[in-house]
């Protein structure tokens, strides 16, 4: 008889109980539009899952998501996850072409999608896909299931039969899931070359979820997030969304493309608890906003002189602070290199931001340490549950791949085979066998700081340290 899954280590357990604890205090919105509360969402999955039925979906089956960031994206995708579907989240800018070859390849066999990429869509074919539904009104679009267009049409009469007395958290009973059974598919180019189908376990993102717990233990079921980053990226989908579901926190999506302006004016609107962000987003607010003024004569003067220089800073920092909503904790900031003189102006002021490394491959934090143990132009130390060693015979001095191992590695590349996750404990393995995974990024030693070593490509693609004095250069 096989073993049954554990609820402790159960993403959608997690999912499950959040909803209930959180069913009258609003879960998603699409910033200045609509607000869904958790127990709107509740209802709209309950109502997928009894569409999934009538399709014939199985635990297991592949149902992809692509749109920008809404609402109704994050209700499709927990919708997907917590009937046991593989979800295969595809980020919104990909030509239609590669569209149809990646919704194609996953094998998805139900497609939400967007309105305006539906349109670039519409006239092409999408082998194996059944059925293809509107994100944006949860319409069925285009069928090749008999069932399914009545089923979403009676949906109302569906809900009744099901539920009788009415949907309430109590009806509330999610698919069960283990931490090495498949929760989604992310294709993305990302940092190791081109765009493959990376397979995410489940305990991989719930190990992710316990890290954001444990960085910024501040969150809670009030807290408030601002989404600016692509949901179908997975930096954006576990700490933008998925983390703050399972606290019952409230999720802003920015629907709008994510500019200085539109990003500072929903910060001092939602007032979030914690900013994710890629480089270019501050960067852009460094370049707008705090270069034109620190490049003044007076300014440039008042910073070099001792007394004025601090009074300068601190204020420059306060009103930094105040304009992204004054709340949070820190800035996490990863996925891209980031100017080296815009870090160093934030560091010297003593703006809250930190840097870390991470892959979709590691679903996706590898490094991190907190803003105020941060060093200038580092990306932290190991995460929990996380090893790094550089294959090098002597790191400190000649270039080495970084080699990653533990709770956050995938699975293996979709349609390519699966390679054997391991744990902490593992001791070395040979050459033949799967082993830590490779990352193809290059990190040499720092002659100014030896026990730190520098990223040569990947995700850095500049000078960027791991920092020393941490468990960040274990041997396996």
């Amino acid at each position: 008889m096989a073993k049954k899954p554990s609820r402790k280590r159960s993403l959608n357990v997690l999912l499950e109980e959040s909803f209930k604890k959180n069913w009258d205090r609003p879960a998603l919105s699409n910033y200045n539009q609509i607000t869904l509360y958790y127990k709107d969402v509740a209802r709209k999955i309950a109502e997928l899952h009894l569409f999934f039925e009538a399709c014939g979906l199985k635990p297991g089956d592949r149902v992809a998501v692509c749109s920008k960031n809404q609402a109704n994206w994050g209700v499709a995708y927990l919708a997907a996850m917590t009937y046991g579907a593989v979800v295969v989240p595809i980020l919104h800018e990909f030509q239609p072409a590669n569209l149809r070859h990646l919704v194609s390849h996953s094998e998805s066999r139900i497609f939400f999608v967007g309105d305006t990429i539906w349109n670039g869509l519409s006239e092409l074919d999408l082998p194996g896909v059944e059925v293809v539904i509107n994100l944006n009104d949860f319409q069925v679009v285009r069928s090749l299931n008999p069932v399914a267009s009545a089923a979403m049409e009676g949906m109302e009469a569906r809900m009744k039969e099901r539920y009788p007395n009415g949907f309430s958290a109590a009806d509330i009973h999610y698919f069960v899931d283990s931490p090495n059974e498949l929760a989604l598919i992310s294709y993305t180019s990302g940092t190791s070359g081109f765009s493959k189908g990376v397979m995410i376990p489940y305990g991989a993102l719930v190990s992710n979820i316990q890290f954001a717990h444990e960085a910024e233990p501040q969150m809670d079921c009030n807290s408030r997030m601002v989404s600016m980053l692509p949901t179908a990226h997975m930096y954006g989908m576990i700490f933008e969304f998925l983390f703050e579901m399972t606290l019952g926190a409230h999720v802003f999506f920015l629907t709008r493309l994510p500019s200085p302006k539109v990003i500072l004016e929903a910060m001092a609107s939602v007032k979030p608890d914690t900013i994710i962000a890629v480089p270019m987003i501050i960067e852009k607010i460094y370049k707008s906003m705090l270069l034109p003024f620190i490049s003044k004569k007076r300014i440039k003067l008042m910073l070099n002189m001792p007394v004025l220089d601090k009074m300068v800073k601190n204020k420059i920092r306060d009103n930094l602070i105040q304009a992204f909503g004054g709340k949070f904790g820190e800035v996490i900031i990863g996925g891209a290199p980031f100017n080296r003189e815009a870090e160093a102006f934030f560091k010297r002021i003593n703006f809250p931001f930190t840097i870390g490394y991470g892959m979709t491959e590691c679903a996706p934090i590898i490094t991190y340490v907190h803003w105020d143990k941060t060093k200038l132009y580092s990306c932290g130390k190991a995460a929990p549950r996380m090893r790094i060693k550089i294959d090098s015979e002597d790191p400190k001095k000649i270039p080495g791949e970084v080699l990653v191992k533990g709770d956050n590695v995938f699975l293996g590349y979709y349609k390519r085979g699966r390679r054997r996750r391991l744990p902490l404990s593992a001791r070395p393995l040979q050459e033949h066998d799967s082993g830590p995974f490779r990352t193809e990024h290059l990190p040499r030693g720092d002659r100014e700081h030896p026990q730190q070593h520098a990223l040569c490509g990947g995700i850095a693609g500049h000078r960027r340290r791991f920092q020393a004095g941490g468990p960040d250069l274990p041997r396996f």
